[in-house]
């Protein structure tokens, strides 16, 4: 289908006025030249532009149309674009080129999406949240634990559209990496999906495991000698940036399933059986992350205990040491009473009595308390 008869489509079923936008500007914008010096990593969204065939690289010259135009004009070989964080003008032209549909164009260029897998036609739409890990010298009540970004990925027949956001997750050593074995890159796009899908949900275990890290840490500070001092401040801001890592990998599970179970045109049946491979990866993730939910809230409920308990044991001592003061202000107050006959009050030794009374008393209580571990 056209690009001008998706832009039929949408306004025959009254989309939003945001899409309409997007779709116009793919067919007002003339075709980018992503052959042109200036459009380069530092210079443009534009990360890398390659053709492969037979699962080897090809240089090409002239714009990217040109590019398309010979690997469909030979039936073999596919396109590999990528982008970083491209603008609504900057993605027009490889909209039309490629025939995407205005909604997926939107969600690529704005971002913020939750992973998923949709197919608009003959094009397939797979969104992956990426994670990474910040490393910080000592866990604090405003520590950043987990980055995520997001990666976006257009397949076709011939070609593959990667859009990255966030500021890591970049797939340049995963490019080598599949450049250095041409049989597999030989099996089509479905084979960059695969290893993109490979790549992100290894960062999940490689931040999972750097993140227990952090769970081990507090742990043993917790049940430290004077675990009740702990900042629950840490707790809570581990257990925010554990729900935020959540977020990017339990959703996946649905897409993975459908990659590795349901026939999909562009996905090759050779490339389903890795599919599975990652999916199964992504369940022991997924399992570790819930245990690591579990453990902070007992992590949690063990500090509430101890700080309970602290309180308890000071309310005691409180409590010891006023029914030791208690007994000389007792007596000390029944002779401060300003009547003339009281008993013993003009006798010689009176006052020693009193007070040789008044110690006693205090030791015999303080020596029942520390018996009975209130102090």
């Amino acid at each position: 289908m056209s690009m001008a008869g998706n832009l039929r489509k949408v306004r025959s079923l009254g989309k939003v006025g945001g899409l309409r936008r997007v779709a116009g500007l793919a067919r007002r914008r003339p075709r980018v030249d992503l052959s042109h010096p200036a459009r380069s990593p530092l210079g443009s969204s534009v990360v890398n532009c390659v053709t492969y065939r037979d699962g080897h690289r090809v240089s090409a010259r002239g714009a990217l149309v040109d590019a398309v135009k010979q690997v469909r004009r030979e039936g073999e070989g596919f396109v590999w674009l990528g982008l970083h964080e491209p603008t609504d003008r900057e993605f027009a032209g490889i909209a039309e080129l490629f025939d995407l549909h205005p909604l997926a164009v939107e969600d690529a260029v704005e971002a913020h999406q939750r992973p998923k897998l949709e197919r608009y036609g003959e094009t397939l739409f797979a969104v992956f949240k990426t994670v990474c890990y910040v490393e910080h010298e000592e866990l604090t009540a405003n520590s950043e634990v987990v980055d995520t970004g997001e990666i976006m990925v257009f397949l076709g027949e011939d070609f593959v559209v990667t859009v990255r956001h966030g500021r890591h997750g970049s797939l340049g050593p995963l490019r080598e990496g599949l450049e250095s074995d041409p049989g597999q890159l030989a099996q089509g796009p479905s084979t960059v999906l695969h290893a993109i899908a490979d790549h992100v949900v290894d960062d999940y275990l490689s931040v999972i495991d750097s993140v227990q890290e952090d769970i081990d840490q507090v742990e043993t500070d917790v049940f430290a000698e004077h675990g009740a001092r702990v900042d629950p401040g840490r707790i809570y801001q581990l257990k925010r940036e554990l729900l935020e890592l959540k977020r990017a990998v339990f959703p996946l599970g649905r897409p993975l399933e459908e990659l590795a179970t349901r026939p999909i045109r562009v996905v090759a049946p050779e490339i389903q059986a890795y599919f599975r491979d990652v999916a199964d990866h992504l369940l022991r993730a997924k399992e570790q992350i819930a245990a690591f939910d579990e453990l902070i809230n007992s992590i949690l409920q063990a500090h509430l205990a101890q700080v309970t308990v602290a309180q308890n044991e000071d309310m005691r001592k409180i409590t010891a040491w006023a029914a030791i003061v208690a007994v000389p202000t007792m007596v000390c107050g029944m002779y401060g009473m300003n009547f003339d006959h009281m008993p013993e009050l003009h006798w010689r030794y009176g006052y020693g009595m009193v007070i040789g009374v008044i110690s006693v008393a205090c030791l015999l209580l303080y020596r029942a308390f520390r018996r009975s571990r209130w102090l």
